[in-house]
């Protein structure tokens, strides 16, 4: 009885198997290499300050179709009302009840006007606050002005980027989510209050309210954004 032997496969046959089976390794491994080498080479991505706010909702405000006078009497019923003891120099109760029959009489529910102001100025400052969620954790390149918050000699380690020159002096100050608090431990010289700059890091979303100096007092303003910066240099 004749036996079927099957050959075994020589060691260069076995070799060149072990070659080919290694080559898609090989390759994931020199894929992923490049990929990671591209992501540190990545330059920062531009952006502007509207980037930072993310899409706005319309809010509907009952206020714009009414006449001046008619905001100028809500106005002193609401700043009578809110008084501490009810009373105004130069409103009596008796003067903003005629206000307010006189607005009734013109198809206003005074009340409900009220409680659209206080609603409106809380969708307004979450509008304010709210932060653009595709740029936190990004590394971005954006420009501003100074201000200052803390120095290491005649350099600047801490301050707020703001869009403007000028903010938060005598002006209400930018909505939060316009305003960035930066950490620059290497530090930057500057030339006075206000110095426009440019950024580079990752933008972090981190609400705080800072302190901020001047001569003629000091103002708490809240900040939206953080950033430890890894370059800034002026513009």
């Amino acid at each position: 009885m004749n036996e079927h032997r099957i050959p075994l496969p020589n060691n260069k046959f076995l070799e060149q198997m072990k070659m080919k089976n290694r080559k898609p390794v090989l390759f994931c491994s020199t894929l992923s290499l490049l990929l990671a080498a591209s992501s540190l080479t990545a330059e920062p991505q531009v952006v502007d300050w509207s980037k930072l706010a993310p899409p706005q909702t319309v809010i509907e405000d009952p206020f714009a179709s009414l006449s001046s006078d008619q905001l100028d009497a809500l106005r002193l019923i609401l700043r009578f009302e809110m008084s501490k003891d009810a009373a105004s120099p130069s409103m009596t109760k008796a003067d903003a009840d005629v206000l307010r029959k006189e607005l009734e009489s013109e198809g206003m529910d005074v009340d409900w006007l009220f409680e659209q102001r206080v609603a409106i100025m809380e969708k307004r400052r979450a509008q304010s606050t709210a932060v653009n969620p595709e740029i936190i954790g990004q590394e971005v390149r954006i420009p501003g002005y100074v201000l200052p918050l803390d120095f290491d000699g005649l350099k600047v380690t801490e301050f707020l980027l703001v869009p403007y020159a000028g903010a938060c002096i005598h002006t209400p100050p930018p909505p939060a989510n316009q305003m960035v608090h930066v950490k620059f431990a290497t530090g930057i010289k500057v030339s006075g209050l206000f110095t426009p700059v440019w950024i580079e890091g990752a933008m972090n979303a981190l609400y705080s309210v800072q302190d901020v100096g001047f001569a003629d007092g000091a103002s708490r303003v809240e900040v939206g954004y953080a950033m430890s910066a890894e370059t800034v240099e002026l513009y």
